[in-house]
């Protein structure tokens, strides 16, 4: 699968987030200019999807990572809406729990890929565990790059067994994210958003950074792409991340099945 991108972390790139802008928008000027855009790649979405399900021969992976408010729910809402709910699912992984804490740390993941036919959307994923371990400094750094190793040879086989693995980075600036977290704050409608952990996990940004520089790095391969979002305007968000998706399901050249009976020779 080859995909063109602006956006492609190429296998053995050395990212740098600081680096990369955050709020471009690239060809789009506006959000109204963006908006039939975005509609007709939900719509594709929508047409891919459904053959997607019939064939059952693919299986797709979509991996949301991001700092906290950098839009995971806004991106699955705005992009999916038009999906048939049957063959699209979204799993959240947050701090493990006793049970997933006791078995090795992508026992929690494996229950939740996605069978053939389906597209599965992970907001927050294997990831988390690489990178709050870092941040938190819980591992070593050996232990850290050993389950980055574990993660590569993780998604080969994924790949390997007809699974298009297809990870996004949201990237948002630390001045976005304020200014985000003063809305919720303002707007009482939007508190139930709001969590202790935010402000605590805030504080280690540069940490957080640097954990995403060396993850992303790492793990960007040909078979798993990353992605890194321009995500301070969710609108050019959206229409980012839902073309490489279109275009990644395109490149499959996705057919239905042959029917099991001649509807020919059917009588009514």
């Amino acid at each position: 699968m080859k995909l063109k991108s602006p956006h492609l972390i190429k296998p053995g790139t050395q990212v740098r987030l600081s680096r990369i802008a955050t709020s471009s928008t690239g060809a789009f000027q506006s959000p109204e200019a963006a908006a039939p855009v975005l509609d007709s790649h939900r719509k594709q979405l929508a047409d891919l999807q459904e053959v997607l399900y019939a064939g059952q021969r693919k299986a797709i992976l979509i991996v949301l990572q991001g700092m906290d408010t950098a839009g995971k729910d806004g991106t699955i809402s705005h992009i999916f809406s038009g999906v048939n709910p049957q063959g699209c699912d979204v799993s959240a992984f947050k701090a493990p729990t006793p049970i997933e804490s006791r078995h090795d740390f992508l026992w929690r993941v494996h229950s939740q890929l996605p069978p053939r036919g389906m597209i599965q959307i992970f907001n927050r994923s294997h990831y988390e565990d690489v990178l709050v371990s870092r941040v938190h400094k819980l591992l070593p750094q050996k232990t850290i790059d050993k389950r980055l190793d574990d993660i590569n040879r993780f998604e080969q086989a994924l790949y390997d067994n007809d699974i298009v693995i297809l990870k996004f980075f949201l990237h948002i600036s630390r001045a976005e994210q304020t200014a985000r977290l003063k809305s919720r704050i303002a707007d009482s409608d939007k508190h139930w958003k709001l969590s202790e952990s935010d402000f605590i996990e805030r504080r280690f940004w540069p940490r957080y950074e640097q954990a995403y520089n060396d993850a992303i790095a790492a793990t960007s391969k040909k078979h798993a792409p990353w992605f890194v979002i321009p995500s301070d305007h969710k609108w050019y968000r959206n229409i980012a991340v839902s073309q490489i998706i279109v275009d990644a399901m395109k490149s499959l050249k996705l057919t239905y099945p042959k029917p099991s009976m001649d509807p020919t020779k059917v009588h009514l």
